[in-house]
């Protein structure tokens, strides 16, 4: 059974998709809260295993939530619920510590998965929000030409398994290698990128044009 929090400042949101998540034999809605600072005061008691988080509420902020809860209970998942594919918001939230990101009108098969995929240890992305997040990124000046010569081929093939959610035992096998050389790797590019997990790695991904989405 999987432990959920939910944490918008829309009841009407929050009551439908608790609705929907306990329809769910698999999934049990332990906490509601309408602020970042109310999620904070009951997470304990709650103990959650994923929290849908919202970005933009009254007082703190999804990003500033996130972070300060996985200070506290790093084993936290969180997915970040939006209604528009911004991308500062998605860095923001990204940087936090999100696991995974949706719209808030994804189609509920979609919000399954996504709680599947963070519990299983992956990063989850909607894949309307990964299109615009790519447009949105693509379309601003100035952005590095040639990110790929920071990168070793065999780093840009890791980045782009990674950036499709494969785990790394599924990239080893796809690349012939060890899972330690994988994690190596991994690291190399983290360091390069200076990026902080996974999620902020397929934003820089999209943003130099290593991946299509």
């Amino acid at each position: 059974m999987v432990r959920i929090a939910l944490v918008d400042d829309h009841s009407l949101f929050r009551r439908g998709l608790k609705m929907l998540l306990t329809s769910y034999s698999d999934f049990e809605v332990v906490a509601e809260a309408s602020s970042g600072e109310e999620f904070l005061e009951l997470m304990d008691a709650a103990q959650p295993d994923v929290v849908f988080m919202d970005y933009s509420m009254g007082g703190m902020n999804g990003a500033e939530t996130t972070e300060r809860a996985l200070e506290r209970m790093p084993e936290l998942k969180v997915i970040s619920l939006t209604m528009f594919g911004d991308n500062a918001y998605y860095s923001r939230m990204a940087s936090s510590g999100a696991k995974g990101f949706l719209l808030k009108d994804s189609e509920f098969d979609e919000v399954v998965e996504a709680v599947s995929t963070v519990c299983d240890g992956g990063t989850y992305f909607s894949a309307l929000l990964l299109e615009s997040i790519s447009q949105s990124l693509r379309s601003v000046e100035g952005l590095p030409i040639d990110e790929h010569d920071m990168l070793s081929d065999r780093e840009v093939e890791i980045l782009v398994g990674i950036c499709q959610g494969l785990s790394t035992q599924e990239i080893a096998d796809r690349l012939f290698i060890s899972k330690r050389t994988v994690d190596k790797h991994r690291a190399n590019i983290l360091e390069k990128s200076g990026c902080k997990n996974t999620a902020s790695l397929v934003v820089y991904a999209i943003k130099n044009g290593l991946v299509e989405v």
